[in-house]
């Protein structure tokens, strides 16, 4: 008997690495913006993002054991962008993989792939918002 429902199509959102920084403005354009502001000083503020997502990937590959392991730890600690810890994502990905297992590995890089924007391969747009305000 075939069915009468129409097939479902799945659709894969991809995840894109942020955008390349601009050119860094210089220190007294900074102090003039934060003056202007009433601000303290960057280290006033709340966490920046790359903070946040450092802690994530920290946390995502806590666990691991061995001397990859330590490297990769080191390297997350020394990522100077949200760019640089999109790249590590796939060898955070495989250490979980091996020494854990690739369902936990693929639970570990969806709560990381929230700091990235998506997009859909399909269409001809831009990026979506983050993972994290599309999904409840």
């Amino acid at each position: 008997m075939l069915s009468t429902q129409p097939p479902t199509t799945r659709h894969r959102l991809e995840i894109c690495p942020p955008e390349r920084a601009s050119a860094p403005q210089p220190w007294w354009r900074r102090v003039q913006v934060w003056v202007a502001a009433g601000w303290p000083g960057p280290t006033a503020g709340p966490d920046t993002a790359l903070e946040q997502a450092r802690r994530e990937f920290l946390a995502a590959a806590d666990d691991l054991a061995g001397d990859t392991a330590d490297e990769l730890l080191d390297r997350l600690q020394i990522a100077r962008s949200l760019r640089e810890l999109w790249h590590l994502r796939t060898e955070v990905f495989s250490l979980v993989s091996l020494q854990h297992s690739q369902h936990e590995a693929d639970q570990r890089l969806a709560r990381l792939n929230r700091h990235f924007p998506t997009r859909s391969p399909r269409s001809g747009f831009g990026a979506l918002e983050p993972r994290d305000n599309m999904w409840p």
